[in-house]
């Protein structure tokens, strides 16, 4: 599906990737140490004191000839770091950081403040099941950088698999001892397509250990993820209307003249699901129990009819968090992230032009992203196939990847039903839903919107938990 030339659908993927129309020009001098402790971070800005936190970060070159490097962020387990597998976390947009979004606002152990100024220590962190690396991917996002400026035309899902394996393989040189350790890829949104292509691409190469190094691939899990353009969207407009945020009238209207099938939606549907995203526009479409941001984070007229602005407006409405959290959180990792002293800590260097700011997202990939690849669905075949361990999570509040649409997939995969569907629980209340067939785990975590660490963090800890460890969740009180 060719989501960028659909006029309206600028907006729609824009609601769900959380962008900004400032666009980074990112050129920075790539660091590449020659050795891993030259990418150890010492005195992060804010950190407390307590507890000690080994972590590392940097640049790994994917391409010289391009001058193309991806940035990454990494930390060791908290505890039994020897044994602990190997988590490599990738965040989607096409556009968004993973060290904006997972590491610090998610399951990191180090979360930005809600004024900006520091870190404080995440009790739920992944860390404490896994050795957790974050990376910027595709180039232009985050601190991830390329002087080759075409190559921010020709991004598609194929070009950031490529450069996250490189990644992957390079990074592994440089810390040989996870060369052995077992490797799960996990992510959510639009990292659905990022996770199982990067996935498949290791799988392959592994076939060819005379060309290829082996790499301990042994799964993937992927959160709220896109998967196939017309179940997604399916799902979208159901959930829309069975959540009571559109009428019965746009409903119909919508499910007469869509056929989520073709990639080029006519101009009756876009008109039709333009209804649906202005009833979101008054709410947040990530979880739509949430409060929404009200800090004022522009100076553009929402009245204005130029269409850029109106893009904008939109974008501001999507600097929030559900209920329970600080709403704006973008906002103050931005701020953290765009501290000189941080990037210095960091090793992450942005050049000094006035638009090279760090941004949560790059809305300058999403424009010039290639949406070639409509479904990963026959990925998923092959992989289970081939024994990997897979598992698919959904927090149950996100309108924009919701949980109809995930089982929509899932469904599609015609796979042997192993265990019905059941509740599971946590902290003696149910923590959502759980379904298992053979080859494939289906989970949904109850009242989470489309960034489940963030909203229910302990629930998600047992998650990946029983994802790494093989115990099953709780089915009972």
């Amino acid at each position: 599906m060719a989501l960028i030339d659909r006029p309206f659908l600028s907006l729609l993927c824009i609601y769900l990737f959380h962008g900004s129309l400032v666009i980074p020009c990112i050129k920075a001098l790539e660091t590449n140490p020659e050795t891993q402790e030259s990418d150890r971070v010492i005195n992060l800005p804010g950190q407390p004191s307590s507890p000690s936190i080994s972590q590392f970060s940097g640049y790994v070159s994917v391409n010289k000839e391009h001058g193309r490097a991806l940035f990454y962020w990494f930390f060791e387990a908290q505890s039994e770091t020897s044994k602990k597998p190997l988590l490599l976390w990738l965040n989607g947009g096409p556009g968004c950081s993973s060290i904006g979004y997972g590491a610090a606002s998610e399951l990191g152990p180090l979360r930005v403040s809600k004024d900006g100024a520091g870190v404080y220590f995440n009790e739920y962190a992944w860390s404490k099941e896994a050795n957790l690396l974050f990376l910027e991917s595709p180039v232009g996002v985050g601190f991830s950088y390329t002087n080759t400026s075409s190559d921010l035309t020709i991004l598609d899902d194929n070009f950031v698999a490529e450069d996250a394996y490189t990644f992957l393989v390079k990074w592994l040189q440089r810390f040989p001892q996870y060369k052995s350790r077992d490797l799960f890829i996990s992510g959510e949104s639009y990292a659905g397509h990022y996770v199982p292509q990067l996935a498949e691409l290791v799988y392959d190469r592994n076939k060819d250990k005379t060309k290829y190094p082996l790499i301990n691939l042994k799964g993937f899990i992927v959160g709220n993820p896109e998967t196939n353009d017309y179940y997604d969207y399916k799902g979208l407009l159901e959930y829309a209307w069975s959540h009571a945020v559109i009428s019965d009238q746009i409903y119909d209207k919508a499910k007469k003249v869509c056929d989520f099938r073709v990639s080029n939606w006519s101009s009756d549907c876009n008109d039709a699901m333009n209804l649906v995203f202005e009833k979101y526009n008054e709410i947040d479409i990530y979880n739509i129990y949430a409060p929404t941001c009200l800090i004022n984070t522009t100076s553009s007229s929402v009245g204005s009819n130029d269409s850029l602005t109106k893009v904008n407006n939109y974008m501001i409405r999507r600097l929030r968090i559900p209920g329970g959290y600080d709403p704006c959180y973008s906002t103050y990792t931005e701020e953290y992230f765009n501290r000189v002293d941080v990037q210095s800590s960091l090793h992450a260097k942005i050049s000094g032009n006035s638009r090279g700011k760090w941004r949560v997202c790059n809305d300058l990939i999403l424009y010039k992203y290639n949406f070639t690849v409509p479904s990963v669905l026959s990925i998923y075949t092959k992989l289970i196939k081939g024994g990997l361990k897979i598992w698919i999570y959904s927090g149950d509040a996100d309108g924009r990847v919701p949980v109809i649409g995930s089982r929509y997939c899932v469904e599609a995969l015609g796979l042997p039903l192993t265990s019905a569907w059941r509740s599971w629980f946590h902290n003696h209340q149910v923590g959502g839903r759980i379904v298992e067939f053979e080859g494939l785990t289906f989970v949904t975590v109850r009242g989470a919107g489309h960034l489940v660490p963030l909203n229910k963090p302990g629930e998600a800890l047992s998650l990946i938990h029983s994802f790494l460890s093989g115990e099953p969740l709780p089915t009972r009180k």
